[in-house]
């Protein structure tokens, strides 16, 4: 701390980092706010460069769990955190493009994360992903990694999706500071969403039935849909339960490809195949123009052919990015204004986005012309 109270400088900074200087936030104007988060997002980068410099260079002097140990004692955080760091940086040091992007701050720390995930993955071509890192927000670029890995694999993606596979774990303990059960789960992205799909379809039933003056939080809900389908597994599953798989079809050799989950992720075809055996089969084909997909004041909610069609354009939630399985549809002009439930009417948004962020703090809906895609602008100041 300086005499006046300010916070000092530090010394010196890493070449190519951003340099943020201290000040009282509590003065600066909205535009000012949102130009300082930028300055602090490239400084952020910077410094999580010289952290994985410094790790992989502990890791090349010692070993990967030295560098581990003293992550862990000397930052004081998990065990698990430490050996991602770890992990991360030693991956980093093979990257030239992603960590010099990183240390400029033109690369975010999670994006330079996702590439360096992926060289383990596939021989990825590091240029590409490190280009479309600098444009790409967080949800876009994971799935550009994912379908890039996919088709660098060499197989559909099919060997990426046998490691997941036999990555799954699962653990069920006891917290010891309150005595609350947890479930953990960790599943490969096909199972995943096929769970995903059945708790999502579980959790609607169940509000569909609930007090409108007493309903339980969205926390809650899903805590007693799972419970529910364990508890009771003769239940009659709820409808809903179709799981989504898009696939672009090659006019020229007659055959599906880019096969996917409705928010990007890539599957191989053959696992689709497989699936389809013991899944429901949504029979739909979309065109590029969907604006036939109209209920309008027949109906308040979507149905399943407008759920699957909102879910293939928004790929999940468009304020937080969660999966579209989890969503519900919201009328962009609102119902009660007359507004009808027609496909170009409605967008995506997950039960925390709707209640929170559009009906109690004033959201509102608007389209990124350019990408073609919608995203919730917060309320001006």
């Amino acid at each position: 701390m300086t005499n006046d109270g300010e916070l000092s400088q530090p010394s010196e900074v890493a070449p190519g980092c951003v340099r943020v200087a201290a000040v009282d936030v509590a003065n600066l104007c909205d535009e000012s706010l949102r130009a300082r988060l930028v300055e602090i997002g490239r400084a952020r980068s910077g410094l999580e460069a010289m952290y994985a410099d410094t790790l992989g260079e502990i890791a090349r002097r010692d070993s990967t769990a030295v560098a581990e140990q003293v992550a862990k004692d000397t930052l004081a955080v998990s065990g698990r955190a430490a050996r991602a760091d770890v992990k991360t940086a030693e991956a980093l040091g093979e990257l030239d493009a992603t960590r010099s992007g990183l240390a400029s701050g033109q690369i975010p720390p999670g994006h330079a994360r996702l590439i360096a995930r992926a060289a383990g993955d596939a021989p990825i071509d590091e240029g590409f992903l490190a280009g479309r890192a600098r444009c790409e927000g967080y949800d876009e670029f994971r799935r550009t990694v994912a379908r890039h890995v996919a088709d660098r694999s060499g197989d559909d993606g099919e060997s990426l999706l046998e490691r997941q596979r036999r990555s799954r774990a699962g653990r069920v303990f006891t917290r010891r500071d309150d005595g609350m059960v947890v479930l953990h789960l960790e599943l490969d992205p096909l199972t995943g969403a096929r769970v995903n799909t059945v708790v999502a379809a579980t959790e609607r039933s169940m509000f569909r039935d609930e007090d409108p003056k007493a309903r339980p939080t969205p926390a809650q809900r899903t805590a007693d849909a799972i419970t529910k389908l364990l508890l009771e597994p003769g239940t009659r599953r709820p409808a809903g339960t179709t799981l989504l798989v898009v696939a672009d079809y090659d006019m020229v050799n007659h055959q599906l490809r880019n096969t996917r989950l409705a928010d990007g992720t890539p599957i191989p075809i053959g696992d689709i195949a497989k699936a389809a055996v013991e899944m429901k089969v949504l029979p739909v084909i979309f065109e590029d123009a969907t604006a036939d997909l109209r209920m309008g004041r027949t109906r308040r909610t979507a149905d399943e052919f407008q759920r699957a069609a909102l879910a293939l354009r928004d790929q999940g939630c468009i304020g937080c990015g969660i999966a579209p399985e989890r969503c519900y549809s919201h009328h962009v002009t609102e119902w009660r204004d007359d507004g009808p439930t027609d496909y170009a009417n409605l967008v995506t948004v997950c039960n925390n986005c709707h209640k929170v962020k559009i009906h109690e703090q004033g959201f509102t809906v608007e389209r990124d012309r350019p990408k073609g895609r919608f995203r919730l602008r917060a309320p001006p100041s």
